[in-house]
């Protein structure tokens, strides 16, 4: 368990101490256990997706091409944290360097902008598979899914540059006690001895431009989809359509609502929101959406959960013959229900 405070207030000089979950010290264990499970859930789940896309030629396609790249950012954005924050709750070991907990800063947030582009990249994959079907193959070529991915990691990264720049170049003259459980942006921040506003706008701005950028083309996506759904005659295939997409924005909801929560908590209510309910909200908003996006966007998706299953089914015996029999009629349905 984590040991009092009073007995880390004499720091290294380059180094900060991540205090956890400030006012639920006592819960740090159960908590460690369910970061583990969740941890555990991301690394097996995101790296399946992964392998069978990449061994599977008949996943070579723009969708599961931007689900690999996601897994790929979502097992990234665990990994900054999960490790420091299981030391934190497992050991109370919070000691951090200052250039790994401005590296873990960098990091996080170059991976939530990536997301949050991926989502948006993903929503136009389906609007085209839906609303230009036959079009398809001609809008996302390779060279243009290539493309997108690069805009995508390019302005993430360098968007966040001036933000990490700002925040690293504060003075730390103070206490180094972070009263959070991973270098989170502000619970760094105010710890400087020196006018910390610019990187906090900065922070504010660029997020609130980001998002409402992205959330207004995802949602435009998600009513052209939705409009052309409807005027689809197959009544199966209006309701896989609304399943599936149902389920994306539950997804992007759960992804988008606890970061915005989180920053604008910082500044509007930060005195309305406990401590340990701002921390654990921003600690639940880097770990829900990569343990749910394997589940959602993967084992839900008709030819991904036939890949996990068949090797399931085919290891008892009796079942090769009619697997045989039914692998041609399967594989000629994948690509009119796999749009919706």
């Amino acid at each position: 368990m984590l040991e009092p405070l009073s007995n880390h207030t004499s720091l290294p000089p380059a180094t900060f101490f991540l205090v956890g979950v400030p006012g639920l010290e006592e819960a740090h264990l159960w908590l460690a256990t369910l970061l583990s499970t969740m941890y555990a859930m991301i690394l097996m789940g995101n790296t399946l997706i992964m392998m069978m896309i990449w061994v599977d030629p008949v996943l070579h396609e723009p969708m599961y091409y931007f689900l690999c790249v996601l897994a790929g950012v979502d097992i990234l954005m665990a990994t900054s944290v999960a490790p420091k924050m299981l030391s934190v709750f497992w050991s109370g070991n919070g000691t951090i360097g200052f250039t790994a907990c401005f590296t873990q800063m960098y990091i996080v947030h170059t991976a939530t902008a990536m997301e949050s582009g991926l989502l948006l990249a993903m929503a136009f994959d389906r609007y085209v598979a839906i609303c230009k079907p036959l079009h398809y193959n001609t809008i996302l070529t390779p060279q243009k899914i290539l493309g997108i991915n690069a805009a995508i990691v390019l302005r993430a990264t360098i968007a966040l540059i001036p933000l990490s720049w700002m925040v690293s170049h504060l003075p730390y003259c103070g206490s180094h006690m972070v009263p959070h459980s991973y270098c989170e942006h502000m619970a760094v921040a105010k710890l400087a001895c020196a006018n910390y506003m610019p990187s906090s706008l900065y922070s504010l701005i660029g997020s609130s431009i980001v998002v409402g950028i992205d959330v207004t083309f995802i949602t435009t996506s998600y009513i052209l989809i939705l409009q052309a759904v409807f005027n689809l005659s197959s009544q199966d295939a209006r309701h896989k359509a609304l399943s599936t997409c149902g389920s994306h924005v539950g997804v992007m909801a759960l992804y988008y609502l606890p970061g915005l929560i989180s920053v604008y908590v910082d500044w509007v209510g930060k005195d309305m929101v406990p401590v340990h309910t701002q921390v654990l909200l921003a600690d639940l908003y880097l770990v829900i959406p990569p343990t749910l996006n394997p589940l959602i966007y993967g084992l839900r998706t008709k030819r991904i959960w036939e890949r996990v299953r068949n090797p399931l089914i085919t290891s008892f015996p009796g079942h090769h013959f009619v697997n045989s029999q039914k692998e041609d009629r399967t594989m000629q349905g994948n690509r009119s229900t796999e749009g919706v």
